[in-house]
């Protein structure tokens, strides 16, 4: 029985997967806790014992041939049923335990004050929640769902699902506002101090050069006394009354019900980007995963 597996060892079918999956040694090794001489001389290894290439070399990177896809599209569908099979055994009679990486913002304005619904329905599953700002880093093998901002791609082969799009205006204090007649006009938006998100999420998050344009002010924003490289700390700014911050609906919606935040005037923007579900090749099925997807794709239905 299995004859063909011969001395394959298991370590060797998931470096292949893990290689294959991100077309990449170097980030297969980084997922792996290894490095990528190591991950080379595996493939190279297996590739000897198959007697076949499963990767090409191309210009700054690799890439599949045609029996190494195939070999891909089995051994990744085999170690699912795998891992779907040790988490029935493990989990038979303990509390399971769902690994949810997102970014701070998401979590702590929108996911966490839900979180409580979930755990009110399905009380034999602990989610565990990891945070993180870059996609690769978020979708570590351990990752069993990630809750990504952007275009709604998925990297490499994983699967996903769009929640929802985004829309942006902006938010402060309503102390900042006092004296106010609101709303103001858009323009007046000129004379009131800006809080700016470092360029380190400009390909990603509307700035306030952005939206002035989107909204039609002819002027460019004042630079600002307030910087921030965090989602989160410029909205606490913002919330402390220090200035005006863009806000994203579905990040802020709960503080403006809340009175904590205020919309100073009624235009916004709509975004092309937006939260989306992604789920790891070897982890798109499995009840807990299941029933945490239909829960967050129930939380997001209008």
């Amino acid at each position: 029985m299995f004859a063909q597996l011969g001395e394959l060892s298991l370590d060797t079918l998931r470096t292949f997967e893990a290689a294959a999956r991100h077309c990449s040694f170097t980030a297969a090794a980084m997922e792996l806790g290894t490095t990528q001489p190591a991950i080379s001389q595996q493939i190279k290894r297996l590739e000897g014992q198959l007697k076949v290439r499963l990767f090409d070399r191309v210009y700054r990177g690799i890439a599949l041939t045609e029996p190494g896809n195939r070999l891909y599209q089995q051994v990744a569908e085999g170690l699912q049923c795998i891992e779907s099979g040790l988490l029935e055994v493990a989990s038979q009679g303990q509390h399971e335990v769902l690994q949810v990486a997102t970014d701070f913002a998401f979590a702590a304005y929108w996911l966490m004050p839900r979180l409580h619904r979930f755990h009110q329905a399905h009380p034999q599953v602990d989610v565990s929640i990891v945070t993180g700002e870059r996609a690769h880093a978020m979708l570590r093998s351990d990752t069993d769902i990630a809750i990504l901002f952007g275009d709604g791609r998925a990297p490499g082969n994983a699967q996903s699902h769009w929640l929802f799009d985004e829309e942006v205006f902006p938010v402060c204090s309503p102390g900042l506002l006092k004296g106010h007649t609101l709303p103001l006009t858009t323009a007046a938006l000129r004379s009131l101090p800006l809080l700016h998100l470092r360029s380190g999420q400009g390909n990603r998050w509307f700035d306030w050069a952005a939206l002035f344009q989107a909204l039609s002010i002819p002027v460019a924003p004042a630079p600002g006394q307030l910087r921030f490289d965090n989602y989160t700390l410029l909205i606490q700014a913002a919330i402390g009354g220090q200035g005006v911050a863009i806000g994203w609906r579905h990040l802020v919606d709960g503080l403006l019900e809340q009175g904590l935040l205020c919309r100073p005037i009624t235009a916004s923007v709509r975004s092309v980007l937006g939260y989306h579900l992604v789920l790891p090749p070897r982890k798109r099925r499995g009840p807990m995963i299941e029933r945490f997807v239909d829960w967050l794709m129930a939380e997001q239905a209008p």
